[in-house]
């Protein structure tokens, strides 16, 4: 059976287990290694407030080689003061230690509940106890992407592969999150690897277009949070010709990256805190890219077209209010909207439209809604989910 983890490509080893963080005896403490060393880079949430391992990992980012990173869940190490910093480099200091390494060359990342401090006598034990796992095997990579979950009900995991330049380039990733997601990067903690040869800014470019594409037109409820971290790691040791211009073979590994972006966000909106199922808003006929992205969020983010999704409700009605109070420029006598392939409505006005044909399309895991301002030649889109009674249960209870 072929690896499906963060293991598979060329270069990596992993592990995943318990070190005494979460409440629940659940993995919380993830090791990530590259003997070899890899060329990085990664994106960042801009929520003003910023998590400890967010500060410090963006001082680690632009250094060459990166051999590790580490990932804790269940403590968020945000609003944390001083304290909380020297917490997030100790994690990086215990690491480069057990691996011989710089503990500049080591990247962080953190997610749970804000505003407590770390248990680093716990995590460093568990750092040092991770180390001696670690594994290139399947069982090694499915542990890390099981210890950096919070609220996902399962790990999401996704591999691809390219012919580039002759030689097969393996790409990995894994992600978390089910809640506080919102477009404006970096959406939860993703950890990409690959052995592909390539240069840090084209590595970097290539990861930015792809989370913008990707996780980055994901909301499951709108709200940002202060810990959001992706990250990709590159080995080089696909033995391809190494990608130094954005030529056809930069191109291929592009498209394969927005690919395997593309599936995690998928995962992550099928995950989210109490939803059932994921829809997609594309929306066309725009004045400019950002009216389009601008009025696919406004659909995407609204609470009640993401009830009427969850009881599969053909209410077209909360999509067209969501729209116009977008803010976009719209036609209201040219303005309409698809549900899968039916229209509900056309020409500023409601269709004569089979309700229990368009629940149907609504009622299924996954379905699109297509919406025309009439106004330009510009599209965009936005992921999103249903909203349950479970979503508010989760998040009442979450702290206490």
């Amino acid at each position: 059976m072929p690896n499906k983890t963060i293991t598979a490509p060329k270069g990596f080893t992993a592990a995943g287990l318990y070190c005494g963080i979460k409440k629940s005896g659940k993995p919380d403490l993830a090791l990530l290694y590259c003997p070899t060393g890899a060329k990085a880079a990664a994106v960042f949430t801009t929520n003003a407030i910023q998590a400890a391992s967010v500060t410090v990992c963006k001082t680690h980012i632009g250094n060459t080689p990166i051999y590790a990173a580490v990932v804790n869940s269940g403590n968020a190490n945000a609003c944390t003061g001083t304290k909380g910093l020297a917490g997030a480099t100790v994690m990086c200091s215990k690491v480069a230690k057990e691996l011989n390494i710089q503990t500049d060359q080591v990247l962080i990342a953190s997610t749970g509940i804000i505003g407590h401090q770390l248990p680093i006598t716990r995590i460093n034990s568990g750092i040092s106890k991770a180390v001696k796992l670690l594994s290139d095997s399947q069982a090694a990579g499915t542990n890390f992407a099981r210890a950096i979950m919070t609220t996902d009900t399962k790990s999401k995991q996704a591999v691809r592969t390219v012919d580039i330049y002759g030689q097969t380039v393996t790409l990995a990733a894994t992600a978390k999150g089910a809640g506080m997601i919102g477009p404006n990067m970096a959406t939860t903690i993703s950890v990409i690897t690959t052995d592909v040869a390539i240069s840090k800014p084209l590595l970097g470019k290539a990861l930015k277009n792809a989370i913008g594409i990707s996780l980055n037109r994901l909301t499951v409820d709108g709200h940002q949070s202060t810990n959001d971290t992706a990250m990709i790691l590159a080995s080089g040791l696909a033995q391809n010709k190494p990608l130094k211009k954005q030529d056809s073979g930069y191109r291929r590994f592009v498209r394969a990256l927005n690919e395997l972006c593309s599936d995690l966000a998928k995962q992550m909106a099928l995950d989210a805190e109490g939803a059932t199922r994921m829809f997609t808003v594309e929306v066309k006929g725009a004045a400019k890219k950002e009216d389009a992205f601008k009025a696919a969020r406004a659909v995407a983010d609204y609470d009640l077209v993401k009830c009427a999704i969850h009881g599969g409700d053909p209410n077209w009605g909360r999509i067209i209010c969501a729209v116009g109070s977008s803010g976009v420029k719209l036609d209201p006598a040219k303005l309409s909207c698809k549900i899968g392939d039916i229209f509900v409505f056309r020409g500023g006005k409601p269709t004569n439209f089979d309700a229990k044909a368009v629940s149907a399309i609504i009622s299924k895991k996954e379905h699109t809604i297509t919406i025309d301002l009439g106004v330009g030649k510009y599209s965009d889109f936005c992921y999103g989910c249903d909203l349950s009674r479970d979503y508010v249960t989760i998040n009442a209870d979450y702290h206490t």
